[in-house]
């Protein structure tokens, strides 16, 4: 079947294997690209490409977007860009999110729960500081507070701070919750819970959950100022971007809060 027979299908009927989702996906994406004449691609930084399917559907997506092939789904706009001459820049980016809702801001598709945001500089990311403070507020770690920067790679939330996982290797927390302390924030934190990485692409520290944090273990949720409705991890592949007075919550009631601390001049 031809991806533009799509729009032939009824609007509740969605694609039901990986190259039918590919497929909308694209047609979807070519729709846009439509839109750009006149040189207009050549201002374009990136496109991010939102999903909001049910759980049970997430592996047909993350096959569809080449989760696992870096830079291939890319590949494959580039191709409909070219065909329709559209002038996009050397380094533009592509980045495939998966979310609980689509933001308020995206192009949306018709009869997917998928979203299409484009970068432009008038709409760049907001690069952040790439150093951040971590405080705990609630439960008993080894400091108060600690220093975070880009250069520190993964940085390992957990119980204790030397714990052994599931193949032998050592593991070490940075940020750790002693497992003699009393403080009853710390007695539903995993000694694998969680990590914060920096993202260069999307100048944002990025918080994932690990094994001991999602579903049927212990829980990462974040709950941010703006909106108080909080997001659950659910998956360890994704990286939820932290925004200033962001509050994460480890397991019941361990609470940390992360801001972003101005880079030396």
């Amino acid at each position: 079947m031809s991806m533009f027979n799509l729009f032939g299908k009824e609007p509740s009927e969605k694609p039901q294997d990986v190259k039918a989702v590919r497929e909308a996906l694209l047609v979807f994406i070519k729709q846009e690209l439509q839109k750009m004449e006149g040189g207009e691609g050549k201002h374009i930084k990136g496109f991010q490409l939102f999903i909001a399917c049910q759980p049970v559907e997430k592996y047909l997506y993350e096959s569809a977007v080449f989760m696992e092939e870096e830079g291939r789904f890319k590949k494959e706009v580039q191709r409909l860009a070219d065909d329709f001459a559209i002038d996009l820049p050397e380094h533009w980016t592509m980045e495939s999110l998966f979310v609980e809702e689509l933001p308020q801001d995206v192009i949306k598709a018709g009869n997917l729960e998928i979203g299409l945001y484009i970068k432009t500089p008038e709409h760049a990311i907001i690069q952040h500081s790439e150093r951040a403070c971590i405080k705990v507020l609630n439960g008993e770690a080894e400091q108060q507070e600690y220093l975070i920067t880009s250069t520190d790679g993964k940085i390992n939330i957990g119980r204790e701070r030397k714990v052994q996982d599931a193949d032998g290797f050592i593991r070490e927390n940075k940020i750790a919750f002693p497992d003699s302390s009393s403080n009853e924030g710390n007695k539903y934190i995993s000694r694998q819970h969680a990590h914060i990485e920096w993202n260069k692409e999307a100048g944002v520290f990025l918080l994932f959950a690990d094994e001991g944090g999602v579903p049927p273990r212990n829980k990462v949720k974040i709950r941010s100022k703006a909106d108080h409705n909080p997001v659950k991890l659910t998956f360890t592949e994704l990286g939820h971007p932290l925004q200033e007075g962001d509050q994460i919550i480890l397991g019941e009631s361990a609470v940390l809060e992360f801001s972003y601390v101005s880079n030396p001049s």
